[in-house]
């Protein structure tokens, strides 16, 4: 996948895929989100959000909405132990609560090697995500903001990626793809440095699993023959326990990167508010991720796990992070260690990281392109997808004077 950059375009060149027709209501009647700075700025229009507030908001409305498509469909496959219920939230994309498929029963069978409960986290999770949407949604057009970006991501047009067709899986089209990921693990060393950060020029981070950050691997099985092969079986739910993390812990930074640049005092409670799920989130699935290096059909012991993948040819190796790793990579070390934060030449501390609050967003898209989540995605959709962080990372905090 090539890498997608910020353009330095101007305002006037944004939303163009609805300039293209690919809107679906029409380019007449603006929301707040087309209100010139002066139009929407902080203490203007009573009940309006700021040009920025609302650009933040519509971009992690975004965010929650491809979570909510990608996690819906680890949901489906992994519910076969009768944990498929206890929904509190309705699907962003249907307005209805998701029903019950019976999981796959292999798959959920590898995922409980992470641990017993993994069936009832991935529910959680799934759970929050939607919820997450929904609210963003609904505020943004309780305060008049322009949505129509979010409209078109929870209809129809974009969600075109076959998903997998093994039993579990409702088969219907996807906006996100599970099944040609390439991931950098590096959150693991990251997270597990004392030395470093990224936020101050840190970049040699420890990766937890270095063959998934090469080549294409699929997180959920494609089809039955997928679920029969054991081996096979066991190291896409290990590729998947890992693949939880790479998410969540993006979502852990990029909600106090944008928070930085919120206006409106309710906007900065509604991002502060929701962003440590995310981080509870990492924390759950860092956890779990760790038991996913040992071969469940293999003798005991610290023996490296090597599957072969003949749909995507790639190979993938799990190695035991229990015994014999150095701090960076020890499997149960799941809080993070004090780094450096700000400045050096303070006391190390215990943090987020990165929280660098520039180039966020499209930091954000460029991350879950490199990973191979939207394979197979249309240029529109990529359109919109930057139109949106573009201006999510242009947000100004205003003083409000």
């Amino acid at each position: 996948m090539k890498r997608i950059s910020q353009s330095n375009q101007g305002a006037s060149g944004r939303r163009s895929f609805i300039q293209k027709g690919l809107a679906v209501v029409g380019a007449a009647g603006a929301g707040a989100g087309f209100l010139s700075q002066s139009q929407a700025a902080y203490g203007g229009e009573p009940g309006r959000l700021a040009q920025g507030d609302a650009a933040i908001l519509r971009f992690l409305a975004a965010a929650e909405i491809l979570e909510s498509d990608l996690w819906e469909q680890y949901w489906e496959l992994s519910s076969a132990t009768g944990v498929n219920s206890g929904f509190e939230a309705t699907n962003p994309a249907t307005g209805t609560k998701p029903a019950p498929t019976g999981g796959n029963a292999a798959y959920t069978a590898a995922l409980q090697i992470l641990d017993g409960d993994m069936p009832q986290y991935i529910n959680d999770n799934t759970d929050d995500e939607f919820s997450h949407a929904n609210f963003l949604l609904a505020y943004l057009k309780a305060k008049g903001a322009d949505t129509r970006e979010l409209d078109v991501l929870t209809g129809t047009r974009f969600r075109t990626i076959p998903g997998s067709a093994a039993a579990g899986s409702t088969r219907k089209g996807r906006l996100t793809n599970l099944t040609q990921l390439t991931m950098d693990t590096s959150f693991w060393g990251r997270y597990r440095s004392n030395d470093q950060n990224p936020d101050l020029g840190g970049t040699m981070f420890a990766q937890a699993v270095p063959s998934l950050n090469t080549g294409k691997h699929t997180a959920i099985p494609r089809t039955d023959d997928d679920a029969s092969n054991s081996d096979l079986i066991h190291a896409i739910a290990f590729t998947a326990g890992f693949h939880f993390c790479f998410i969540e812990q993006g979502g852990t930074s990029l909600y106090p990167g944008l928070a930085q640049r919120v206006t409106d005092p309710e906007v900065l409670r509604v991002v502060l508010s929701i962003g440590p799920t995310e981080a509870m989130h990492f924390q759950t699935w860092q956890d779990k991720a760790g038991n996913a290096n040992t071969n469940p059909n293999g003798p005991p012991g610290n023996s490296p796990f090597t599957v072969h993948d003949p749909v995507n040819n790639s190979d993938v190796t799990f190695f035991d992070l229990h015994f014999g790793q150095p701090e960076t990579l020890q499997a149960n070390l799941i809080m993070p260690e004090p780094c450096p934060f700000l400045d050096r030449r303070f006391p190390l501390c215990s943090i987020i990281r990165p929280t660098e609050t520039d180039g966020v967003a499209m930091g954000a898209v460029n991350a879950l392109t490199m990973d191979g989540l939207f394979i197979g995605q249309s240029r529109e959709f990529f359109e919109m997808l930057m139109d949106l962080a573009r201006d999510a990372d242009r947000a100004v905090r205003q003083s409000g004077e």
